[in-house]
């Protein structure tokens, strides 16, 4: 299947680089995943952050949880989720998930959220909830959960560690010299912070994070970030291509389209550097087939894993 890219200046669509192709999904198994959600008024992040992966993610009945709403109180330049002032939090949430995760029978589950800086715990107290919701009904559903920063409060991140998800990830998503421009909200070294707060207080829980390419940065700035985030103590990383959501204006536009192997590349300088596993290709995605890295990193640690 050929991708399209939707200029966010308003001009005309232009196709993408070859190696976007994809094959048509199984509209079946696509429509059997999207029941659940539909009726338990669940949102997943590959619906609406416009992910590319979809069809091929759902296709193989995998997905991933965005709770606390579909509304962010973010606006990152690079991200499709709308952003606004969210709705209340619903406490019938983290079981209506654990619902879903039992429907479906899912082994791994990839819980993530939207930022929510109008809660005083920014929404890590739901994300707590979610994962003893899904433990309860599923309890060998291994379970990764991907965070906003929560300003780096150590209560909430102490909080979510005692909850034992397996795999924690929080994106970098761009290199420092950008990441002010790209992600006007956050901070470089924040995010950092996290990272390295989060390996102190829980030693054998994963740590991941991720990064897009096509922003403008160099390869230089790839390799400092990468090196920043083995420092923390960072396991595992993804590296995909960015792609502009819409045509908003506050969307930034794609400076290049990395070749598949620029992403084999940094893939091995990642390896080098010490990272336990690294996705990285034009499509990658932070949970993009997130339990195929889980699998890798357990077989480093000699960890058992759901199905063998």
């Amino acid at each position: 299947m050929a991708c399209l890219l939707e200029d966010n200046t308003g001009a005309a669509v232009t196709p993408l680089p070859s190696w976007f192709r994809q094959d048509l999904p199984d509209m079946v198994k696509v429509r059997e995943m999207k029941d659940p959600f539909r009726q338990a008024g669940l949102h997943t992040v590959c619906e609406s952050a416009l992910c590319p992966n979809l069809g091929k993610c759902w296709g193989r009945g995998v997905a991933t949880f965005m709770i606390l709403g579909e509304i962010c109180t973010r606006a990152c330049r690079f991200c499709g989720v709308k952003t606004g002032r969210p709705m209340a939090v619903d406490p019938q949430e983290p079981r209506q998930v654990a619902l879903a995760v039992a429907r479906l029978n899912l082994r791994y589950v990839v819980v993530t959220s939207v930022s929510r800086d109008d809660l005083a715990d920014e929404g890590a107290g739901q994300f707590v909830q979610t994962i003893h919701a899904i433990r309860s009904l599923m309890p060998r559903t291994r379970i990764e959960v991907l965070i906003p920063d929560f300003s780096d409060k150590p209560q909430c991140l102490e909080e979510l560690v005692a909850a034992r998800p397996e795999v924690i990830s929080h994106n970098m998503e761009t290199v420092r010299r950008l990441s002010l421009d790209v992600r006007p909200q956050a901070d470089y070294d924040r995010s950092l912070a996290v990272l390295g707060n989060l390996r102190t207080l829980a030693p054998s829980i994963f740590i991941k994070s991720g990064l897009m390419v096509g922003l403008g940065e160099t390869d230089a700035e790839i390799t400092g970030l990468m090196r920043d985030l083995a420092a923390v103590g960072c396991d595992m990383l993804t590296i995909g291509q960015y792609l502009a959501p819409g045509r908003k204006k506050r969307y930034l536009r794609v400076q290049r389209f990395a070749r598949p192997e620029e992403f084999e590349n940094y893939r091995t300088i990642g390896l080098k550097l010490g990272f336990k596993h690294v996705m990285s290709g034009p499509l990658v995605r932070s949970s993009y087939i997130a339990e195929e890295g889980y699998r890798v990193v357990c077989q480093v640690h000699s960890r058992s894993v759901p199905g063998g």
